[in-house]
């Protein structure tokens, strides 16, 4: 498993801001073979009931240790909440159902993209798939759900060969009206 440095570049208590500057990065990247990955703890037979709506088989395990129940085993996640999900390689399209199922329980989308691309204006050379990545983390401000909040996070990740990534990750902030806070966290791949 590798590791990615994730920069938080906007956070807001607005969700549907925070989409439409998902879709602005998007937009950006280049994301024809990309995928999403969801993890989430999920605390309430509703949010279960509509998380399963969108992914009908759904990776899971209980919070409190796989012994305690999970998808592989082919127990009731309703019978072990709260579950943590991780379910990942999904179809983009995917993505903002999910994000809408978690109501006010913690969650994250991964975008997995193909690059960013070079950006020759702001002396900005093009980023493989290995270091894009763009993650929205939903009533939470990690990427691991750790610390639950009201508001919402996007972080990108957006690493070079050389290991530098200050200038994306500011003229990435800069195209949603964001800001890179200097926070970054170990994105686990």
């Amino acid at each position: 498993m590798s590791n990615s440095a994730a920069a938080a570049v906007l956070t807001t208590a607005d969700l549907p801001e925070a989409i439409r500057a998902v879709r602005a990065l998007l937009d950006i990247a280049d994301i024809g073979q990309g995928e999403v990955d969801f993890e989430a703890v999920i605390r309430s037979p509703g949010v279960l009931a509509q998380v399963r709506h969108v992914l009908p088989d759904l990776k899971w395990w209980a919070s409190a240790g796989k012994e305690y129940g999970s998808s592989e085993a082919d127990d009731n996640p309703a019978d072990c909440l709260p579950i943590q999900v991780f379910d990942w390689g999904r179809p983009l399209d995917l993505a903002e159902p999910f994000i809408a199922a978690l109501g006010e329980d913690a969650g994250a989308v991964r975008w997995d993209l193909d690059a960013w691309p070079a950006v020759p204006e702001a002396g900005l050379k093009a980023i493989s798939q290995k270091y894009a990545y763009l993650t929205l983390t939903v009533n939470s401000r990690d990427l691991y759900q750790d610390d639950p909040s009201q508001d919402h996070t996007i972080h990108v990740h957006a690493q070079d060969r050389d290991g530098d990534q200050i200038s994306r990750v500011h003229w990435l902030a800069s195209q949603v009206g964001g800001q890179f806070t200097g926070r970054v966290e170990s994105a686990y791949l």
